[in-house]
């Protein structure tokens, strides 16, 4: 068997039937799916069940132990040459399996990651948060799209590794980054492939739907988590922080400065915070051929970069790895 694909799932049967429906379309067929429920009240069995007879499918219960742990736990008892990691609130389309082999034949690597869409079907808030994590404009394309401005890394939701890798790296570390002990595992996880010397690479093709958070309070932990994560990344890895993470920090910063300046410069200061927001809604607009979808996303990439300069800064004067 060439691939497997590990699905770490908490809470989440509805998700998890999504992912495994659209995992029965794909055009490329040599691949089992391992589902590992990590101590869900409300579990996925009966949703695994119901597609054991179409799919090469195993499903495993454990006691909770976060996704990092579950995935381990996933890939110790895959058969697979390859691993795909995919989250449970995603969803592949037809040829995802094909688009990853092509690339493997094109050129091979060790590990490698995919980009992620906003689905047709998703709500108006996951369109906008989704555009504010992946929009050149805000993060400047390191989420995974063609753009980039450092090195890639591959994220948790959509992140491929050849099986024999994956276990001499020892998998996703147990170590907390973040006051939420699953954020920052992956960018440990990508880093120590690098530094191991293994090769990764973006499969720009290989992209999934990601449902990513529901509303803005779930999307407002995410990335302030995030940026404390990142934090204590770079106290672990030098190489984890480069000047591209402290933008929201400094967007921040400066978001209040301009506040602050706004009535001794007779509203020019801001102005500028305008004309960023008015760049945002144009542009997410047009992408999601929606004016109500650019002005949710307005707000979202402020969600985004607030909460995550916040999280930042927090972990930054800290000073200790918590």
């Amino acid at each position: 068997m060439k691939y497997s694909v590990i699905v770490p799932v908490y809470n989440r049967p509805d998700e998890v039937d999504e992912l495994l429906e659209s995992l029965c379309s794909q055009t490329l067929k040599d691949f089992e799916v391992v589902v590992v429920e990590d101590g869900s009240k409300i579990t996925c069995k009966d949703v695994c069940d119901k597609y054991a007879s179409i799919l090469a499918l195993r499903y495993y219960y454990k006691e909770n132990s976060g996704p990092g742990q579950s995935r381990n736990y996933g890939v110790e008892r895959a058969n697979g040459e390859y691993v795909l990691i995919i989250d449970s609130d995603a969803v592949a389309p037809a040829d995802y399996l094909q688009a990853i082999d092509d690339e493997l034949r094109r050129q091979p690597s060790d590990a490698w990651g995919g980009p992620d869409a906003a689905h047709e079907s998703f709500t108006d808030v996951q369109k906008a948060i989704s555009y504010a994590m992946t929009s050149f404009f805000t993060t400047g394309g390191i989420r995974g799209g063609k753009k980039q401005l450092d090195k890639f890394y591959p994220r948790s939701f959509n992140l491929g590794i050849r099986r024999e890798a994956y276990l001499a790296l020892g998998g996703f570390s147990q170590t907390r980054f973040s006051k939420m002990s699953l954020y920052g595992e992956d960018i440990d996880f990508s880093i120590r492939i690098y530094k191991a010397g293994y090769t990764c690479r973006l499969f720009p093709d290989a992209w999934v739907w990601h449902k990513r958070r529901t509303d803005f309070h779930k999307f407002w932990r995410q990335v302030y988590n995030s940026g404390y994560a990142r934090v204590n990344l770079w106290r672990m890895y030098p190489e984890a922080l480069k000047p591209v993470h402290a933008l929201p920090s400094v967007f921040t910063l400066g978001a209040v400065a301009l506040l602050v300046l706004t009535p001794f410069t007779c509203g020019l200061s801001l102005a500028l915070l305008v004309l960023y927001a008015l760049l945002i809604l144009i542009d997410s607009s047009l992408q999601a051929k929606s004016l109500k979808v650019g002005f949710l996303a307005v707000a979202a990439v402020f969600v985004q970069l607030i909460g995550y300069g916040i999280g930042f800064l927090e972990s930054l004067f800290s000073g200790k790895l918590r």
